[in-house]
């Protein structure tokens, strides 16, 4: 399907997923992330792969593959929205069961696979978040997995660091709404010490891009 909807975000944003389509017009605001490995074009701009930015009432020109993301600045009141959320979404410890999420303030929606791509929205709910360096990703123990996040909600940054110790920071970049930070991973998909980090309360979405033939990690997936 070239324009399929997502409703893993649902009631807070209406997500979209496009594939092989030449011209596609955006109506209102709206979070556009490349997913393509070529450039797509807003009117006669460039979006390089694995890039986002904010369109407004534009059209999109040279879609491989994009996830959109609208009503991410709908809500008048983020304090609301946040509370809405917690109620709606467990924390990321009841379902990852990851140590360094344990008392965290860190909430995740359901997960979907399109394809090889997984996409989960989180709330941050705490400055610091304080949700721990790492290197590994649990759900995924084999080579090749890529990951980037997308910050829908709020400020953020991600950092990377030499050693789990964040002293040993060498790297960060800042994250508004509609900002992916660049790939961090190597060509055999090894990853530094990195974590994302809130200026306030946030909400990010994280993009998982699977190897081609691995199986969708069956306990990382929630219905809605």
């Amino acid at each position: 399907m070239p324009i399929e909807t997502l409703d893993f975000a649902q009631p807070f944003f209406r997500v979209q997923h496009i594939t092989d389509e030449d011209r596609i017009s955006v109506e209102g605001r709206a979070i556009v992330l490349n997913l393509g490995g070529r450039d797509l074009a807003v009117e006669d701009q460039a979006v390089a792969p694995l890039s986002s930015v904010i369109v407004q009432d534009s059209t999109l020109n040279g879609v491989e593959r994009a996830v959109i993301v609208h009503g991410f600045d709908a809500h008048a009141d983020e304090n609301e929205l946040f509370e809405w959320v917690k109620d709606t979404w467990p924390s990321a410890f009841d379902i990852r069961q990851e140590e360094r999420l344990r008392g965290v303030s860190h909430y995740m929606s359901p997960k979907v696979f399109v394809g090889n791509v997984g996409l989960t929205m989180y709330h941050s709910g705490s400055v610091p978040l304080n949700v721990g360096l790492h290197k590994d990703h649990p759900f995924c123990p084999v080579p090749g997995f890529r990951e980037v996040h997308t910050q829908i909600v709020g400020f953020g940054k991600m950092q990377q660091c030499r050693e789990r110790d964040v002293e040993t920071l060498y790297l960060e970049e800042f994250m508004a709404p509609g900002t992916t930070h660049k790939p961090m991973y190597d060509a055999e998909g090894n990853y530094p010490w990195h974590q994302y980090e809130t200026i306030t309360p946030s909400i990010f979405m994280a993009v998982e891009m699977l190897p081609e033939g691995v199986r969708v990690p069956e306990m990382e997936v929630q219905n809605g």
